[in-house]
Parts: C-alpha cells; structure tokens; sequence
C-alpha cells in the first residue's frame, strides 16, 4: 500500500473504490455527523457521490484531497483528513473521526501535519477550516493545528441543525504566519 503520508501514530493514503464501507461506517454513527448533517450519510450517496468526487480530487488536484487514516500500530481505519482545493494556492483543512478514535490526539496529529504539508511541500499560502460555532471540539483542533479565528457568521438553513443559530466560525493560518511562528520559536 502507498502512504501518503505518516505522523508519529497515523498513516494516511488515498481512497479506493473498495472504501465504500469504510465511509459507511464512519457515517454511519449520529454522533460523527452532529455538526455536519446531523444524520447518516445513506449509502447510495456514498456509493455513487461522495466516494467518486474524493477519487476524482486526486487528479484534478495533486497533492490534495481526502485521505484515508489509519493507526500505523494496528492498521485500523480511525477516519479520514483533507487539504480539498479552494482559491488558488489556498485549501481548506477537514478532518472526520470515529467516535471511538476520539480523544486520543488523532484530529491534531493529522491536522498538524497537513497543515505543514500545505505550507510546505505543496507551497500552499493559506489553509482555512470551518465548523459550526458550538462545536468545541473541532475547533479546539483547528487551535491546535495553529490556525487562528477570522470571523464568525450566520446563515439561514430551512432545516437547521441544533446550535445553528450561534454562527458558524473559520480559522486560518497562512504560510508568512507559519513562517514567522518558527522564527519566533526557533
């Protein structure tokens, strides 16, 4: 199998087209879509949608997309990370877990690590992330990973999700801010 890249406790590769259970799964539990959907992702969409536009981003988008984790230790699948394509030059960070991954510094190893990929080795000037403002978790993450808070705003959804009405917030680090952090640390 090839790597696209590994941290300390996690090896990322590209997605398959024998992957589908895996997001089924992954999509599967209430809790993981909270903030997302709120629901299960169905089957059929996963199948037919979701899974052809992550394989399709690898092409289109070197470097970039969605990657499969795994526990370098066991080999379990824990979720996935993204770098998905914005602006030019610019990506946006996601990250999506198991609920029994959760809690163990996974979302911070591997949203660090994409975060110094993009600024580095893809030459990437600017990595955003967005979440509903309520949720604490991701965006204690989005900290951790070195992004910084740049707005917060409010949109209307006909069939809001519960914490809808306190905005949704974006954080961001931009490689002259990466850069003058390890300056100032080093």
């Amino acid at each position: 199998m090839e790597w696209y890249m590994k941290t300390e406790r996690l090896a990322l590769r590209q997605f398959t087209s024998a992957d589908v259970d895996l997001l089924v799964d992954l999509d599967s539990d209430v809790e993981v879509m909270r903030y997302l959907t709120g629901k299960p992702t169905p089957r059929e969409t996963i199948a037919e949608t979701v899974l052809p536009t992550l394989l399709a981003t690898y092409d289109r988008h070197p470097g970039l997309g969605t990657w499969a984790a795994h526990e370098r230790a066991t080999g379990r699948f824990v979720g996935w990370f993204a770098l998905e394509p914005g602006k030019p030059d610019e990506a946006e960070l996601g990250y999506r877990l198991r609920r029994d991954a959760w809690g163990r510094g996974y979302a911070t190893e591997g949203a660090r690590a994409l975060v110094d990929k993009g600024l580095t080795d893809l030459g990437l000037t600017r990595i955003n992330a967005i979440t509903m403002a309520v949720n604490a978790g991701s965006r204690q993450v989005m900290r951790n990973a070195g992004l910084r808070f740049v707005r917060l705003w409010h949109e209307h959804f006909d069939d809001p999700l519960p914490g809808t009405e306190h905005g949704e917030v974006e954080y961001a680090i931009t490689r002259a801010d990466a850069l003058g952090e390890a300056d100032r640390s080093g």
